[in-house]
């Protein structure tokens, strides 16, 4: 493994843990697939022969990802702007998936949206900001998926990147807390549901792994290198996670040894949520300029991305 930006890991052939070849055939839509977790399987993805979809609401990072996995990879990746928010573009990219590609045969959902704040200080549309990417987003997709799968009696398997605070929730990010668990709720529903029918559903819960928006939205005024030290001081393993180490679990749970893997979520934090909660409880001691100074941090990224989006 090598540092990109470094924010992007560089998968290696050496950091695999199955072998190149063994997702060919497959047809996988990672959400949020443009930039950090979601880059990051899709990386691993192509090396192990998979055609691979990303989607996202920055078409340019999309278009810039896709280009740069391509030529590293040589695998087929297609790029897909769309909101997940919006059913109407949902259906339309999922009739151009099927049009073209041919179903698919799994779905990552990875896209969401995440930041710290005092829950007396949020705003409903902050609160929707985050619920309906997290908790509506992901059920819409997966919804659309499954009556596809359904209706061609094709099996699929889906993987939704949920968070250790799903079984203890956390101070300070509730809405992403409750959006979680609720997709949890939906992994272990749907695994029973759809079991029958050939469709996987399992969850990942990672600890801290480095990546620019949980550095910018959930340490915010950090250097990287600072937020990095922060999240892993608390850690059993005194560090954080590595993407590769990531990766080779969502491989895993996607290939096709893991068929009898249905319904669970595993977490990959380095047992950091056994030792400290996982959550964000620690910031009970923030004062009410600490919380000033994260607002501000959190509102100049927000406005950044809003103008990459633009």
């Amino acid at each position: 493994m090598r540092e990109g930006d470094g924010i992007t890991m560089t998968m290696e052939t050496a950091d695999l843990m199955l072998r190149p070849g063994i997702m060919a055939g497959q047809n996988i839509l990672i959400t949020g697939g443009g930039s950090g977790l979601g880059r990051a399987m899709a990386e691993t993805f192509l090396m192990l022969g998979a055609r691979v979809h990303i989607c996202g609401r920055r078409q340019g990072v999309l278009d810039a990802a896709a280009a740069e996995l391509s030529r590293r990879t040589g695998g087929s990746i297609i790029p897909h702007g769309c909101d997940i928010r919006d059913d109407l573009a949902v259906e339309a990219m999922l009739d151009t998936i099927w049009a073209g590609s041919g179903p698919l045969t799994g779905l990552v959902n990875n896209a969401a949206g995440n930041f710290i704040s005092r829950t007396e200080d949020l705003s409903m549309r902050g609160f929707d900001a985050i619920t309906n990417i997290v908790f509506r987003g992901a059920f819409g997709i997966t919804h659309n998926c499954g009556r596809r799968w359904i209706a061609g009696g094709d099996r699929a398997s889906v993987l939704s990147i949920v968070a250790t605070w799903v079984w203890n929730g956390s101070p300070y990010t509730v809405p992403s807390a409750m959006a979680k668990s609720g997709i949890n709720a939906m992994v272990q529903s749907l695994a029973v549901e759809w079991g029958g029918k050939g469709i996987r559903l399992n969850a990942i819960a990672p600890g801290p792994f480095p990546t620019e928006g949980v550095r910018k939205r959930l340490r915010p005024g950090m250097s990287e290198d600072e937020a990095d030290r922060d999240a892993g001081a608390d850690n059993p393993m005194g560090r954080v996670g590595r993407l590769p180490e990531f990766t080779n679990l969502a491989a895993f749970l996607m290939s096709p040894g893991s068929d009898y893997i249905n319904g669970q979520t595993i977490a990959i934090d380095g047992g950091r949520h056994l030792a400290t909660g996982g959550n964000f409880s620690s910031l009970r001691s923030w004062s009410d300029a600490d919380w000033e100074n994260a607002r501000q941090s959190i509102r100049a990224t927000d406005s950044m991305d809003k103008s990459r989006r633009g």
